[in-house]
């Protein structure tokens, strides 16, 4: 046979190989994914595929991370077929989450008031965000005792009608030892509770950079200075009214917002859109609006996304706190990160700055009123926490609290953000 005649068949074959083997290594990719990882079926298909008839490929192909790897001669044989090339640089093992994986996961993590998610698995909260540290616990214990035996002898000489008011603690009930926290370690144990779908890492989470971030507010009253909006405006507590917006969670958010008016003088802009008429959609739809409503007050210093979590029935998140049923509160993280590293599409140029100011709320909780404030919760995704520097999600109470355990929760909230917003708190 004429050699010229056997070259282009020995071209065409081997473009025929290359091209079943990456329909069947993405193929496999997809199956794989599905049982969340790649395995053996991948390897399977370079034994069958690649060894045998392009080993040199194959050698090229082998350990490589988020890009191709291969020297210039093997770039070099590869450069008669430039799509397989680009195909080997951008799209071998790379980080697998697209960005509908992301829209349904903005769901299944943001809404952790789904309680049918909560119970079939699909989130999944660890003990350390359930339960207080044991000294945190005690201190709230000995300050509502010591609040009670003084309210009760007030009560006494008012003949026993005066209502339980909130009074905004004047001093700590408990002290941190900052030192003692310089471990990453023993800081994550005091103060975080981080899903298993994410890494936080000591380069995220040192004491000392936390509480050194300037969080107080630097404008002032004539324009607004504080937006409280909700993802989720539907949510809504054991005896919430239906279609009342002054009760659910935009009841509580106006509630907070008046009282980070009238008590502690601040401007605050409560924005109740609803943007989860379509939960799968809620984070999406309500982006393009709150950047807007940013570019259009550019005063705006801090941004609070507010939620009410979900929890199994036997699970109430209430404390007595000052003589008054009070929910518990819970801030929430998004690292723009799975264990797997940083999510490029998701980047988030604020993230320093929303650790240190959930840090701090967190700080200033467990000293002044031990035991409102459940672990700082931290998770793989945004959340639209990129759009401040001061940006929190809350996680207000759940599905089974009150009306009134979570009005009564607001108090210390709105005291709390005050204390960190004017600086008071926490010590530097």
């Amino acid at each position: 046979m004429d050699i010229k005649k056997k070259i282009p068949r020995i071209i065409l074959i081997t473009i025929v190989i290359i091209s079943l083997f990456f329909v069947l290594k993405e193929w496999v990719r997809e199956e794989e994914k599905k049982e969340k990882g790649q395995g053996p079926l991948l390897d399977w298909v370079k034994e069958l595929v690649m060894e045998p008839y392009l080993p040199v490929i194959s050698r090229m192909n082998e350990g490589k991370s988020s890009a191709f790897r291969g020297d210039m001669i093997t770039r070099g044989a590869l450069l008669e077929y430039p799509v397989f090339l680009f195909y080997l640089e951008k799209t071998d093992d790379q980080e697998y989450v697209t960005e509908s994986d992301y829209a349904r996961l903005l769901v299944l993590e943001g809404s952790d008031e789904d309680r049918k998610s909560i119970e079939e698995g699909d989130l999944e909260y660890g003990d350390d965000a359930m339960h207080l540290e044991q000294s945190v616990e005690n201190e709230l214990l000995k300050e509502n005792e010591r609040y009670l035996s003084e309210q009760n002898q007030e009560d006494a000489g008012d003949g026993g009608e005066k209502a339980m008011l909130f009074q905004p603690a004047s001093e700590k009930s408990f002290h941190y030892q900052w030192e003692e926290l310089a471990d990453y370690d023993e800081l994550i144990k005091a103060f975080y509770a981080v899903d298993s779908t994410t890494k936080a890492g000591e380069e995220l989470l040192e004491a000392k950079e936390l509480l050194s971030r300037d969080m107080r507010i630097q404008g002032s009253a004539e324009k607004p200075q504080i937006l409280i909006y909700h993802t989720h405006s539907q949510e809504a507590f054991v005896d919430s009214v239906p279609g009342d917006e002054d009760s659910g969670i935009l009841g509580a958010g106006e509630y907070l917002a008046s009282i980070l008016r009238e008590r502690y003088g601040y401007n605050v802009l409560h924005h109740t859109a609803c943007y989860d008429a379509d939960r799968d959609y809620a984070y999406s739809n309500s982006l393009p609006e709150i950047e807007k409503l940013l570019r259009e007050n550019p005063s705006i210093e801090v941004v609070i996304d507010l939620h009410r979590d979900a929890m199994p029935a036997e699970r109430r998140l209430v404390m007595n706190l000052q003589g008054r049923p009070t929910a518990q509160f819970m801030f929430f993280n998004g690292l723009s990160r799975t264990k797997k590293g940083e999510i490029s599409y998701l980047e988030n140029p604020y993230l320093e700055d929303n650790l240190a100011f959930s840090f701090q709320m967190q700080a200033a909780c467990n000293e002044y009123y031990p035991g409102i404030a459940r672990r700082i919760y931290l998770k793989a995704y945004r959340y639209n926490m990129h759009l401040c520097p001061k940006t929190l999600l809350i996680e207000l109470g759940a599905q089974n609290n009150t009306e009134e355990e979570i009005h009564n929760a607001c108090d210390p909230l709105a005291h709390v953000l005050h204390l960190v917003l004017s600086g008071q708190e926490p010590e530097r």
